[in-house]
């Protein structure tokens, strides 16, 4: 079974910026990124086709945050900009079962062990 892993994650002002990275052990499928806030329930943020011709966002994070992948490395990545308060939570990537765009956290098999930001108001 394929492992995922973040990096990426931090302490940053609100307006500041942050990249996350998740590098699989294996090629995978479709991915997607997701967090959780203390007392939340675990939440769609953004999602990429295997070959990255096509993403997906939640609405709270559309455009300011950017997904991408670069296959060759394997590596998923969450470019976010102009973060808010409101966006601290663990991150976590995913990785799913096919190779569309997927919303939903069942369609996703295998997800790495969550990467925290924090944005200071």
């Amino acid at each position: 079974q394929v492992q995922l892993v973040e990096s990426g994650g931090g302490l940053v002002q609100a307006g500041g910026s942050l990249r996350l990275s998740c590098v699989a052990s294996r090629r995978t499928l479709g991915m997607g990124w997701f967090r959780q806030a203390p007392g939340k329930e675990r939440e769609f943020v953004a999602a990429i086709t295997w070959s990255g011709g096509t993403t997906d966002y939640a609405d709270f994070v559309k455009d300011r945050f950017t997904i991408s992948r670069d296959n060759v490395k394997r590596t998923l990545y969450l470019q976010m900009n102009n973060l808010k308060p409101e966006d601290t939570a663990v991150y976590y990537c995913a990785a799913a079962r096919t190779v569309e765009v997927h919303k939903s956290p069942p369609e996703f098999g295998v997800w790495g062990q969550g990467t925290q930001v924090t944005v200071s108001s």
